[in-house]
């Protein structure tokens, strides 16, 4: 396929031309657009932070990635925004890839964890004190899964901030694999009063190479393939498995998104996408937490796994299509 042909209207690559696309146009584009911004988050943790300028911006998109991902994983999401006039910010979330991890699990860089929910949410309030604030306006948020959480939280606590938030696959609720919610939080407490809080949770193994497609959250095989052998090449991207502390805070999520009078509070449109076949969030809570939004609305994409970014071109094109119209439409 002809270079100039590797990409939609979007500028979204095509699946069969998706590894050329990332390694001779994607990646040394953003390489040479990108500008890493010192961060420093809760508890003066550093958080590896890029941002990049769009020509003629109609304003800032800043994208947080999910449970065990990195900025990295969304380059071709930040291409298409440049290429449709957005500027962007992203950063690796506390615990991911470049960013600061705990000592008591960095000998295991494939290990994620967090001692309370809120240090996410106050990381991003430091990455817009620190970082979004330097950007042109309006600012406006896209999150997938775990920053879906992230952002729902933080809306809540500062509803001014962001124009518009979009919403993939967003963790309103984690799924449990059919366990009762108080048989996993009663698990993971009598684990952390052990003084196991920091170690890797039941069943979860350390990441040990290349991951299996067919058990993967992704639909597009060219897509799932590239980054697999990225994960597979860098120990900082490995993450792949939760503490018995990050656990037990993400069951507690639901409960702090959800609180009576919360939701409420946010004030800018929200467009949240539910994917048809999803093993990794709850699509009930996803309902209960869209409803209560004011300017809220829910989309539901067939034929699409928990990482829609990911999904076939036939799916993948035309929802990354309303995205942008979201964001774009005044």
């Amino acid at each position: 396929m002809a270079e100039n042909d590797w990409f939609n209207e979007d500028h979204l690559a095509k699946s069969e031309a998706y590894a050329d696309a990332m390694e001779k146009a994607i990646l040394p584009y953003l390489k040479e657009k990108q500008k890493e911004i010192a961060v420093k988050g809760a508890d003066g943790r550093a958080l590896y932070c890029v941002s990049y300028d769009a020509e003629a911006p109609r304003g800032t998109v800043l994208v947080l990635h999910g449970f065990t991902e990195n900025a990295y994983k969304f380059s071709e999401l930040i291409y298409s925004l440049l290429h449709n006039g957005f500027s962007a910010v992203a950063y690796d979330q506390r615990g991911h890839g470049r960013s600061w991890r705990d000592e008591a699990v960095r000998a295991d860089q494939s290990l994620t964890h967090v001692d309370r929910f809120g240090e996410y949410v106050e990381d991003l309030e430091a990455v817009c004190e620190q970082a979004l604030s330097g950007m042109p306006k309006p600012w406006m948020i896209f999150s997938h899964s775990m920053g879906g959480a992230v952002t729902a939280l933080y809306l809540e606590q500062h509803p001014e901030t962001f124009a518009k938030a979009a919403m993939c696959a967003p963790m309103i609720a984690p799924c449990r694999n059919n366990i009762p919610l108080f048989a996993v939080m009663g698990i993971c407490r009598g684990e952390k009063l052990l003084g196991k809080g920091k170690k890797r949770i039941f069943l979860s193994k350390p990441y040990a190479g290349p991951e299996d497609f067919s058990t993967s959250c992704a639909t597009d095989r060219n897509r799932f393939d590239w980054y697999d052998a990225v994960k597979a090449s860098r120990k900082d991207f490995s993450n792949n498995g939760p503490t018995y502390c990050w656990t037990l805070e993400s069951m507690k999520v639901t409960k702090q998104i959800l609180k009576k009078g919360e939701v409420e509070k946010i004030a800018c449109p929200v467009r949240l996408y539910t994917a048809e076949t999803d093993g990794s969030v709850l699509p009930e809570p996803q309902e209960q937490f869209i409803s209560r939004v004011r300017q809220g609305e829910r989309v539901f994409v067939k034929n699409a796994r928990h990482e829609i970014y990911r999904s076939e071109d036939g799916v993948l094109f035309p929802w990354w299509h309303d995205v942008l119209s979201f964001l774009k439409d005044e």
